[in-house]
């Protein structure tokens, strides 16, 4: 689809949208491709509530969850341009935009949640959010995305070896593909939207997503076999276009960052709860999940990895203060 063409599109869905929130003087509209009820889209959707309540319903949040207006990487541009004023988005697409969401992308940088939430709540964290001005984004707030891990149609993973030829999907990411390459396997970049269809008739042999995603996306339908490597602890972010912003006053800013971050905790306990649920559920359905597995050989593997992408002092320095960080 042309730029044209999308925004067109993205205006129409927005306009059929606003009546409902036309009580305030001001209804922010917020993109996410996950279902209605995704932990993603409550927090949206509670951090527009504070939001009203802060400002006196000056300010409202308008959720089009379900890739309504796009997928991630079309709703990226589309929120730089201010056609979108709000987006949930994960960290993957923005590693060939914004070079310090590199780090966070990479594989096993973060040796367990827990580690990934201290250092995105810290100094690394806002470090991050920062860098998005320079594009016309606004970082507001990081959600989980929790840990990513291959699935597939084909056989069990228990090895590196059991990679070798499959072709997984990967999000619109150089550095995702290069991932899976250093694993042996092969990686083809597509929209969310499109890898149902694609493990089913073929075109790929799976993919790599965490617990909800997997369950909530029918992904485990067409793909019987889950692999527990955990390679991937990527965050999401919550950004706003910078043009929206700059139309808002100093307090209203003040006001949009704090219910961003309200929303955060939130977010955390909604999401235990999801990925106990769809574990819960993929496992009812017959699915064969591999946990014995020796993930020293997939850490090694990524050395070139981080060769190829901690490039800068800044990059490097980064890295080193994540692995710093209790």
């Amino acid at each position: 689809m042309t730029n044209f063409k999308m925004f067109t599109a993205t205006l129409a869905v927005l306009a059929s949208g606003t009546l409902a929130a036309s009580a305030c003087e001001m209804t922010l509209r917020s993109s996410d491709t996950h279902p209605d009820g995704y932990p993603t889209v409550e927090a949206v959707k509670y951090m527009g509530e504070q939001l009203s309540a802060a400002t006196g319903d000056k300010l409202c949040v308008e959720v089009f969850h379900s890739a309504q207006l796009g997928e991630e990487k079309d709703t990226i541009e589309q929120t730089q341009f201010g056609v979108i004023d709000l987006n949930r988005v994960s960290l993957g697409p923005f590693n060939n935009i914004i070079e310090e969401t590199k780090i966070p992308s990479l594989p096993y940088i973060f040796r367990s949640t827990e580690h990934m939430h201290n250092v995105m709540d810290g100094p690394v964290g806002e470090e991050i959010l920062a860098a998005f001005e320079a594009h016309d984004l606004i970082g507001l707030a990081f959600y989980d995305g929790g840990s990513r891990s291959f699935y597939n149609s084909q056989k069990p993973i228990n090895s590196m070896d059991d990679l070798a030829g499959l072709k997984f999907r990967v999000m619109q990411s150089d550095l995702f593909v290069d991932m899976v390459d250093a694993l042996g396997a092969n990686a083809t970049p597509m929209p969310y939207g499109e890898v149902y269809s694609s493990i089913q008739t073929g075109a790929i042999d799976g993919a790599e997503n965490n617990w909800p995603s997997f369950e909530s996306s029918g992904h485990y339908e067409v793909a019987g076999y889950y692999t527990l490597d955990q390679h991937l602890i990527v965050p999401e972010v919550l950004v706003m276009s910078k043009l929206t912003w700059d139309k808002l006053s100093a307090d209203d800013q003040a006001a949009v960052k704090a219910a961003a971050k309200a929303s955060v905790p939130v977010m955390r306990d909604m999401w235990a709860a999801r990925e106990a649920a769809s574990e819960e559920k993929v496992r009812a359905a017959g699915v064969e999940i591999i946990t014995d597995i020796d993930k020293t050989p997939f850490i090694e593997a990524m050395v070139p990895v981080y060769q190829k992408y901690v490039t800068t002092d800044k990059l490097k320095d980064l890295v080193t203060r994540i692995q710093a960080t209790e």
